[in-house]
């Protein structure tokens, strides 16, 4: 059974950082991309990160670019999107995903309708 279980969420100050886990079982994640979506209040859900585990290939929107890095622990099935210089346009659920079982052998999209499971997602809230 394919599972994504997002972690790390929470309430942060303006300019604070935080680091979300998405942790993958039941698929092997070699040709699996995972990618990062956020959805703010009253807005669609927008992608902000990927990455292939295959060719190690990654991408940014435009808007978290320099903010937002993403990275992978294979030993630990875990992708990690860490957040830089949070500000309250930040604040939204963040969720990963996947596509299975169909595979990518390079690159990987930002676009929702490229994934088909989905976690649960985690609540990221930046305040002062």
């Amino acid at each position: 059974q394919v599972q994504l279980v997002e972690s790390g969420g929470g309430l942060v100050q303006p300019g604070g950082s935080l680091r979300l886990s998405c942790t993958s079982s039941g698929f092997a994640p070699d040709y699996h991309p995972i990618g990062w979506f956020r959805q703010a209040p009253g807005k669609e859900r927008e992608g902000v990160s990927c990455i292939n585990n295959n060719d190690g290939t990654s991408y940014y929107a435009d808007s978290v670019e320099g903010r937002f890095t993403i990275s992978r622990d294979n030993n630990k099935n875990t992708v990690y999107l860490q957040i830089d210089r949070l500000n309250l346009e930040d604040t939204a659920v963040y969720y990963c995903a996947t596509d299975w079982p169909a595979t990518t052998i390079q690159g990987c999209a930002l676009e929702e309708s490229e994934y088909n499971q989905w976690g649960q997602g985690t609540q990221v809230t930046v305040s002062s």
